[in-house]
């Protein structure tokens, strides 16, 4: 009998949530319910649970949406977390009545549930209350240990301390269940993130336009209320800070929980208040009241700083009455779409919103702000654990892949990355063998001409759905790493970015020229880009020169 074995019921691949079903001896333990239908569980007997108890991570959709109905259905299924996250349950269900049914579970302590199986929580970085678990089942000849770190993060955040790693170096379970989210990507330290995206708002604000964040009820929204009350370029600043109803409801219950919050913000709390402050700059309100009959409310003073739900109507807020506009979505590395699909197409159906980006009034970017460890950090963590087997979970399936194809873990430890509904043994202490790596090379060639390097690389990796965001502007950057030549696909973001320290002359017939090239986009019915996003160098056939273009060439004809 394998003592050690793990159901998924959902990976978190794309939009869906997560939700794993762990087999410890006799014992059933459900990791986490992000399942939105749980049809799933009706293959068990009509009374009987999925599980003999579940354990919660952390209150996002993707971990604990489905734990509410799970409940519902059989009331007697016992379901534990931190107490932040106990608390912070009832958030995914607003305007519902929702009793207090989940149990919580202290830190670093642990708890027996039923004979022999234990649990211990550590604090997990990522989110207030957020939960790494150490199961342990033990049995007459030896103890099996299972550590599910749910979503993690290694760096300390505004409000959360991250994982800490000190204390779990060297604890050797026999199965780790990781989050790949990030994959192998490396990213910016989180506080070089943090100033990237602060010097994006003050930027902004500087040239009088008004920025909007959408974000989801919890997490985010208040990270970045919290990044704005305590950074620098904000600090003293003369500006208002609105908060909708539904983030609002995030930081209320956050406040509700401050003495579970670490020291620096329980610091930060006794001299002014942590979130809702009139008196002291810059000021953070509640968005009380809606916009009516398609005009701002009257208070709102611009520019301002909106926080509102991402599912909220944006065109209520961005209004021409109310000057320009910079609409920053946050980034998810590892979706095909790197920003939130509703989010695009709430932009592509709105009438009004199209207007204003077309008029210049309107315009969108993306940050990252990492809540999640990356590629470094994950190995970091697996190597200091050092466990004999690694369940990959919680990402795209490139992306996971990825993380297996590592040499530096295949050589070392026993490597999964299940699809849903697909039962992983843990074989303990036995012989195992360790499936062929996919294939992640792929083999071209190298043609030298007289003026230009051209390489031909075999058409299957635009079968890949990363090949979407790398060849998006068509233009690669190459750069030396050690002997070997690394490619890279230049992003719109940062050609952009680079347009204040590479002018194009305004005598090229390219977009940046073009009359009809507004908010990083072509809004020229006639071209065969009509819509899509286009790289200031870009051409087409439909190019007319813009005024401002034809202006400036008649400067420098004078001059």
């Amino acid at each position: 009998m394998t003592e050690l074995e793990c159901l998924p019921y959902a990976v978190g691949h794309a939009d869906e949530g997560v939700c794993l079903l762990v087999q410890m001896g006799p014992y059933r333990v459900l990791l986490d319910c992000g399942l939105e239908d749980l049809s799933l569980f009706k293959d068990s007997s009509k009374q009987a649970p999925p599980a003999d108890l579940v354990l919660c991570t952390h209150a996002h959709p993707d971990h604990a949406r489905g734990l509410l109905a799970l409940h519902r259905a059989f009331p007697k299924l016992p379901i534990y977390a931190s107490e932040v996250t106990a608390q912070l349950l009832s958030l995914n269900w607003l305007g519902e009545d929702v009793p207090m049914f989940c149990h919580a579970l202290p830190w670093r302590s642990p708890v027996e549930f039923l004979d022999g199986l234990s649990a211990e929580l550590y604090p997990a970085g990522h989110l207030p209350g957020a939960a790494a678990l150490l199961l342990t089942y033990t049995t007459s000849e030896r103890p099996y240990t299972l550590f599910y770190t749910g979503d993690f993060l290694l760096s300390s955040s505004r409000l959360v301390e991250g994982l800490p790693l000190e204390e779990l170096r060297g604890l050797k379970p026999d199965a780790l269940i990781v989050e790949g989210t990030y994959g192998t990507a490396r990213h910016p330290h989180r506080r070089q993130q943090e100033n990237q995206l602060a010097e994006r708002i003050n930027q902004a604000i500087a040239e009088q336009q008004s920025v909007l964040l959408p974000t989801p009820t919890l997490g985010l929204g208040q990270e970045l209320l919290m990044l704005l009350r305590s950074h620098h370029h904000f600090t003293g600043r003369n500006l208002d800070i609105w908060v909708d109803n539904t983030v609002a409801a995030g930081c209320d219950a956050y406040l509700d929980l401050l003495s579970y919050f670490p020291s620096a913000v329980q610091n930060f709390a006794r001299h002014q208040p942590l979130f809702w402050d009139e008196r002291i700059r810059p000021r953070v309100r509640r968005l009380s009241h809606e916009p009516n009959n398609g005009k701002t409310a009257p208070q709102l003073n611009h520019p301002c700083i909106i926080l509102t739900h991402k599912s909220a109507n944006f065109s209520q807020y961005c209004h021409p009455d109310t000057g320009p506009w910079l609409l920053l979505l946050p980034q998810y590395p590892g979706r095909v779409d790197s920003v939130e699909s509703s989010i695009v197409q709430k932009l592509q159906t709105s009438k009004s919103l199209q207007s204003q980006i077309q008029a210049g009034q309107l315009l969108v970017d993306t940050y990252l702000l990492g809540d999640h460890c990356d590629g470094p950090g994950t190995t970091q963590l697996i190597h200091n654990l050092r466990p004999q087997h690694i369940v990959f979970v919680h990402g795209s399936p490139t992306y996971l892949s990825d993380l297996t194809s590592l040499e530096e873990l295949q050589n070392r430890y026993h490597l999964h990355s299940p699809a849903a509904g697909v039962r992983v043994e843990l074989p303990v202490g036995e012989t195992f063998l360790q499936p062929a790596a996919p294939e992640t090379h792929y083999e071209g060639e190298l043609t030298e001409l007289e003026t230009a390097i051209m390489v031909t690389l075999p058409d299957a990796l635009t079968s890949d759905p990363r090949w979407q965001n790398f060849a998006d502007t068509g233009l690669v950057e190459a750069r030396w790493q050690g002997e070997e030549l690394v490619l890279r696909g230049l992003s719109q973001r940062e050609l952009l970015s680079r347009d204040s320290e590479t002018k194009v002359s305004l005598s090229i017939e390219c977009c940046q020229n073009c009359l009809h090239y507004r908010g990083q986009r072509c809004w020229n019915q006639a071209s065969p880009l009509f819509g899509f996003k286009v790289t200031p160098e870009g051409y087409c056939p439909a190019f007319e020169f813009s005024p401002s273009a034809i202006e400036g060439m008649l400067d420098d004809a004078e001059n």
